[in-house]
């Protein structure tokens, strides 16, 4: 099968298609004809080595979302048949035309394969932070870089449960974020008196998307630690604020990517590229200045 691969750290350069030999689902896995394959910045700080203890033996297959059709069901799998269509995490790659996947969820027929394969990562993270923050009616959730993919995401799932959304963004991002249901205000100096502005009432609960540096005017805002929850700043135990890392979601995801079908969770599709163009998906992902998901056809 064509894969992308890369045998050390370093540049996108070192990204490479490449025909490699096809996973076969071993017990408790399916094997999937992927479809679509979701670009995170975690990909390029693998890729990199920057986060080498999560990097896989050489040569790697980076990705870990995809959304495609099961065409092998490993022993002891029930409840999925050859020819269903799903979406999840992969565990061999998902940056190749057939991955191996344990944890997933049922795509509906009628969702688009591109958005199927942006939703776990931005689903399960979202769900799981605020499920801790305990974010429900009548909370003001402070959220920091709410316009990304899984900021987004978080918005409007927050804003479903019942919460009122100060969401940070560049003022080029603020008419989106109004549409998601949040109130925006731009990031940088004088963050304290425009979120203050924006929610006189105070806040309850802050969820750090961006891991930009604004944890300790969360503390101050909040006057404490308690309901602050980050997914990307290195500073948080430091702080003693509670860093969150991904755990499995398995089927759960089906209820959200039926959400997404019927256009009431919405993620924006910045390119879908074809698979050879991994290295330039990597690049654009990690600048930050993709506006919205990318996404690799292989």
């Amino acid at each position: 099968m064509k894969a992308i691969t890369y045998t050390e750290f370093g540049g996108p350069e070192v990204l490479r298609l490449e025909e490699v030999g096809e996973p076969h689902a071993g017990p408790g896995q399916v094997r999937l004809k992927v479809v679509a394959a979701g670009v995170n910045p975690l990909d390029s700080k693998i890729r990199s080595g920057r986060r080498p203890q999560m990097a896989p033996p050489f040569p790697v297959i980076p990705g870990v979302e995809a959304a495609g059709v099961v065409d092998e069901v490993g022993e002891g799998v029930t409840g999925v048949a050859v020819g269903d269509e799903v979406l999840g995490w992969t565990v061999t790659g998902a940056y190749a035309e057939h991955a191996l996947a344990v944890d997933f969820g049922p795509k509906p027929a009628d969702l688009d394969w591109d958005l199927a394969a942006a939703l776990p990562v931005a689903v399960e993270t979202s769900v799981r932070v605020l499920d801790a923050l305990g974010v429900g009616e009548g909370d003001t959730l402070l959220l920091h870089g709410a316009a990304g993919v899984t900021g987004a995401v978080g918005v409007q799932l927050a804003v479903a449960r019942g919460a009122t959304v100060i969401g940070t963004a560049s003022p080029g991002n603020h008419d989106y974020l109004r549409s998601l249901g949040a109130i925006p205000v731009a990031y940088g100096t004088g963050l304290a008196d425009r979120v203050r502005e924006a929610a006189p009432q105070g806040i309850d609960a802050v969820y750090d998307a961006a891991g930009a540096g604004d944890l300790e005017v969360s503390i101050d805002l909040l006057s404490g630690t308690d309901r602050i929850i980050t997914i990307a700043d290195p500073k948080a135990a430091e702080l003693g604020v509670t860093f969150s890392g991904p755990a499995p979601f398995g089927s759960r995801l089906g209820e959200y990517a039926r959400l997404a079908a019927d256009g009431k969770l919405t993620v924006r599709i910045a390119q879908s590229l074809p698979l050879e163009d991994a290295a330039k998906a990597q690049e654009l992902s990690a600048s930050g200045h993709a506006a919205g998901k990318l996404v690799l056809r292989p």
